[in-house]
Protein backbone atom coordinates (compact mmCIF):
# COMPACT_ATOMS: atom_id res chain seq x y z
CA UNK A 1 0.00 0.00 0.00
CA UNK A 2 1.25 3.45 -0.89
CA UNK A 3 1.98 6.56 1.23
CA UNK A 4 -0.27 9.90 -0.31
CA UNK A 5 1.44 13.05 0.12
CA UNK A 6 -0.17 16.23 1.67
CA UNK A 7 -0.76 19.36 -0.67
CA UNK A 8 3.05 20.33 0.23
CA UNK A 9 4.85 17.50 -1.16
CA UNK A 10 5.30 16.00 2.21
CA UNK A 11 4.32 12.59 3.21
CA UNK A 12 1.02 11.90 4.62
CA UNK A 13 1.32 8.97 7.90
CA UNK A 14 -1.05 5.77 6.90
CA UNK A 15 -3.80 6.13 9.97
CA UNK A 16 -6.96 6.72 7.98
CA UNK A 17 -6.80 9.72 5.17
CA UNK A 18 -3.69 11.11 3.33
CA UNK A 19 -5.60 14.09 2.25
CA UNK A 20 -9.35 15.88 2.42
CA UNK A 21 -9.86 18.06 -0.72
CA UNK A 22 -6.29 17.97 -1.34
CA UNK A 23 -5.22 20.05 1.74
CA UNK A 24 -5.83 19.00 4.68
CA UNK A 25 -3.58 16.32 6.19
CA UNK A 26 -5.20 13.56 8.70
CA UNK A 27 -3.75 10.49 10.00
CA UNK A 28 -6.20 7.67 8.67
CA UNK A 29 -7.13 5.37 6.19
CA UNK A 30 -9.92 4.56 3.80
CA UNK A 31 -11.58 1.63 3.02
CA UNK A 32 -13.63 0.40 0.62
CA UNK A 33 -15.50 -2.84 1.15
CA UNK A 34 -16.57 -4.90 -2.39
CA UNK A 35 -18.97 -7.86 -1.35
CA UNK A 36 -21.20 -9.60 -3.38
CA UNK A 37 -23.56 -12.51 -3.36
CA UNK A 38 -23.80 -14.47 -6.07
CA UNK A 39 -20.58 -15.93 -8.40
CA UNK A 40 -22.95 -16.33 -11.30
CA UNK A 41 -22.02 -14.50 -14.31
CA UNK A 42 -25.75 -13.22 -15.29
CA UNK A 43 -27.02 -9.85 -16.53
CA UNK A 44 -26.91 -8.82 -13.01
CA UNK A 45 -23.44 -9.62 -12.83
CA UNK A 46 -22.40 -8.21 -15.93
CA UNK A 47 -24.22 -4.97 -15.33
CA UNK A 48 -22.74 -4.46 -11.80
CA UNK A 49 -19.04 -5.09 -12.89
CA UNK A 50 -19.71 -2.37 -15.74
CA UNK A 51 -21.20 0.15 -14.68
CA UNK A 52 -21.72 0.12 -11.08
CA UNK A 53 -18.37 -0.96 -10.00
CA UNK A 54 -16.88 1.61 -12.21
CA UNK A 55 -18.98 4.47 -10.79
CA UNK A 56 -18.43 3.52 -7.37
CA UNK A 57 -14.88 3.33 -7.60
CA UNK A 58 -14.52 6.95 -9.54
CA UNK A 59 -16.88 8.47 -6.88
CA UNK A 60 -14.11 6.98 -4.55
CA UNK A 61 -10.87 8.15 -5.86
CA UNK A 62 -12.34 11.02 -6.40
CA UNK A 63 -13.12 11.73 -2.88
CA UNK A 64 -9.54 12.13 -2.20
CA UNK A 65 -9.87 10.86 1.53
CA UNK A 66 -6.87 8.15 1.37
CA UNK A 67 -5.51 5.06 0.01
CA UNK A 68 -8.32 2.58 -0.60
CA UNK A 69 -8.73 -1.00 -0.02
CA UNK A 70 -11.56 -3.33 -2.15
CA UNK A 71 -12.33 -6.24 -0.48
CA UNK A 72 -13.16 -9.09 -3.33
CA UNK A 73 -15.29 -12.19 -3.06
CA UNK A 74 -17.04 -14.14 -5.89
CA UNK A 75 -15.84 -11.63 -7.97
CA UNK A 76 -11.45 -11.55 -8.24
CA UNK A 77 -9.40 -8.47 -9.17
CA UNK A 78 -8.72 -10.30 -12.20
CA UNK A 79 -12.88 -10.40 -12.87
CA UNK A 80 -13.22 -6.97 -12.28
CA UNK A 81 -10.07 -5.80 -14.63
CA UNK A 82 -11.85 -7.48 -17.79
CA UNK A 83 -13.57 -3.92 -17.90
CA UNK A 84 -11.13 -1.74 -19.14
CA UNK A 85 -12.38 1.26 -17.43
CA UNK A 86 -12.09 -0.83 -14.03
CA UNK A 87 -8.82 -1.71 -14.47
CA UNK A 88 -7.87 1.45 -14.81
CA UNK A 89 -9.19 2.65 -11.83
CA UNK A 90 -7.38 -0.66 -10.20
CA UNK A 91 -4.64 0.95 -11.08
CA UNK A 92 -4.32 3.59 -9.34
CA UNK A 93 -1.65 4.41 -6.88
CA UNK A 94 -4.16 4.64 -4.18
CA UNK A 95 -6.06 1.27 -5.13
CA UNK A 96 -5.16 -2.68 -3.28
CA UNK A 97 -7.38 -5.32 -3.02
CA UNK A 98 -7.58 -8.08 -0.54
CA UNK A 99 -9.38 -11.15 -1.19
CA UNK A 100 -12.33 -12.51 1.08
CA UNK A 101 -11.98 -16.31 0.61
CA UNK A 102 -15.61 -16.76 2.83
CA UNK A 103 -17.72 -14.33 1.09
CA UNK A 104 -20.25 -16.35 0.67
CA UNK A 105 -20.83 -16.99 4.57
CA UNK A 106 -22.13 -13.05 4.11
CA UNK A 107 -21.03 -9.13 4.60
CA UNK A 108 -19.49 -9.50 7.56
CA UNK A 109 -16.84 -11.59 6.47
CA UNK A 110 -15.52 -9.05 3.78
CA UNK A 111 -15.82 -6.30 6.82
CA UNK A 112 -13.61 -8.38 8.58
CA UNK A 113 -11.33 -9.03 6.39
CA UNK A 114 -10.84 -4.87 5.80
CA UNK A 115 -10.43 -5.04 9.77
CA UNK A 116 -7.71 -7.24 9.38
CA UNK A 117 -5.77 -5.06 6.90
CA UNK A 118 -6.50 -1.96 8.82
CA UNK A 119 -4.94 -3.59 12.07
CA UNK A 120 -1.84 -4.84 10.01
CA UNK A 121 -1.21 -1.19 9.54
CA UNK A 122 -2.18 0.60 12.51
CA UNK A 123 -5.20 2.55 10.95
CA UNK A 124 -7.45 4.29 13.68
CA UNK A 125 -10.56 4.01 11.36
CA UNK A 126 -12.19 2.43 8.34
CA UNK A 127 -14.65 3.72 6.05
CA UNK A 128 -16.77 1.25 4.13
CA UNK A 129 -19.03 1.18 1.42
CA UNK A 130 -20.21 -1.38 -0.89
CA UNK A 131 -19.93 -1.59 -5.05
CA UNK A 132 -23.12 -1.81 -6.18
CA UNK A 133 -24.00 1.54 -4.66
CA UNK A 134 -22.86 3.76 -7.38
CA UNK A 135 -24.49 7.05 -6.66
CA UNK A 136 -22.70 7.70 -3.06
CA UNK A 137 -20.95 11.26 -4.26
CA UNK A 138 -17.68 12.23 -3.47
CA UNK A 139 -18.70 14.66 -1.09
CA UNK A 140 -20.56 11.88 0.83
CA UNK A 141 -17.15 9.81 0.94
CA UNK A 142 -15.70 12.60 2.58
CA UNK A 143 -18.71 14.11 4.82
CA UNK A 144 -18.60 10.49 6.25
CA UNK A 145 -14.90 10.26 6.65
CA UNK A 146 -14.45 13.12 8.80
CA UNK A 147 -16.59 12.02 10.96
CA UNK A 148 -14.72 12.02 14.66
CA UNK A 149 -17.63 9.30 16.21
CA UNK A 150 -17.00 5.93 17.16
CA UNK A 151 -19.75 5.26 14.61
CA UNK A 152 -20.22 7.75 11.66
CA UNK A 153 -23.02 6.84 9.37
CA UNK A 154 -24.23 8.63 5.82
CA UNK A 155 -27.82 9.83 5.96
CA UNK A 156 -29.55 10.55 2.69
CA UNK A 157 -33.28 12.79 3.14
CA UNK A 158 -32.88 11.66 6.73
CA UNK A 159 -32.55 7.63 5.88
CA UNK A 160 -29.26 5.75 6.96
CA UNK A 161 -26.90 4.37 4.67
CA UNK A 162 -23.45 3.55 3.40
CA UNK A 163 -20.85 4.63 3.46
CA UNK A 164 -19.93 4.19 7.32
CA UNK A 165 -17.15 5.40 9.42
CA UNK A 166 -16.03 2.71 12.33
CA UNK A 167 -13.29 3.87 14.71
CA UNK A 168 -11.23 1.23 16.20
CA UNK A 169 -13.18 1.07 19.20
CA UNK A 170 -15.82 -0.66 18.07
CA UNK A 171 -13.72 -3.28 15.70
CA UNK A 172 -14.24 -5.98 18.25
CA UNK A 173 -17.88 -5.17 18.65
CA UNK A 174 -18.61 -5.95 14.71
CA UNK A 175 -19.99 -9.15 14.17
CA UNK A 176 -17.79 -12.09 12.71
CA UNK A 177 -20.40 -13.96 10.59
CA UNK A 178 -24.05 -12.90 8.66
CA UNK A 179 -24.72 -10.72 6.16
CA UNK A 180 -25.48 -7.19 8.25
CA UNK A 181 -22.13 -5.49 8.47
CA UNK A 182 -22.39 -3.19 10.99
CA UNK A 183 -26.17 -2.40 11.06
CA UNK A 184 -26.79 -4.61 14.14
CA UNK A 185 -24.13 -2.49 16.31
CA UNK A 186 -25.92 0.51 15.30
CA UNK A 187 -29.05 -1.30 16.71
CA UNK A 188 -27.70 -2.41 19.91
CA UNK A 189 -25.34 0.45 20.69
CA UNK A 190 -27.25 3.36 18.96
CA UNK A 191 -25.30 6.04 21.23
CA UNK A 192 -22.41 5.17 19.60
CA UNK A 193 -23.90 6.93 16.14
CA UNK A 194 -23.66 9.84 14.81
CA UNK A 195 -25.49 10.88 11.62
CA UNK A 196 -24.20 13.34 8.99
CA UNK A 197 -26.42 14.43 6.31
CA UNK A 198 -24.99 13.30 2.56
CA UNK A 199 -25.93 14.01 -0.99
CA UNK A 200 -26.44 11.38 -3.64
CA UNK A 201 -28.02 8.55 -2.99
CA UNK A 202 -27.21 5.04 -1.09
CA UNK A 203 -29.27 2.77 -3.38
CA UNK A 204 -28.24 -0.91 -4.90
CA UNK A 205 -28.14 -0.72 -8.42
CA UNK A 206 -27.62 -4.38 -9.34
CA UNK A 207 -29.48 -4.98 -12.65
CA UNK A 208 -30.39 -2.10 -15.50
CA UNK A 209 -33.90 -2.81 -13.98
CA UNK A 210 -32.90 -1.35 -10.46
CA UNK A 211 -31.54 1.70 -12.32
CA UNK A 212 -34.70 2.50 -14.02
CA UNK A 213 -36.72 1.68 -10.84
CA UNK A 214 -34.41 4.76 -8.82
CA UNK A 215 -34.65 7.00 -12.11
CA UNK A 216 -38.45 6.92 -11.99
CA UNK A 217 -38.53 7.59 -8.44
Amino acid sequence: MQDFQDANGKPATIRRFAAVDGCRVARRRSWFALHRRSSQTSRRTRFTRQHGHRCALRNLIEARIGPIVIITGALTRDDLATNPSVANYLAAPSVTTHHNPTWAAGQSTSVRVAIDAAEQIGADAVVIGLADQPFITPDAWRTVAAGLGAITVATYDGRRGNPVRLHADVWDQLPHDGDVGARSLMQLRPELVTEVSCTGSSADIDTLEDLHRWQSN
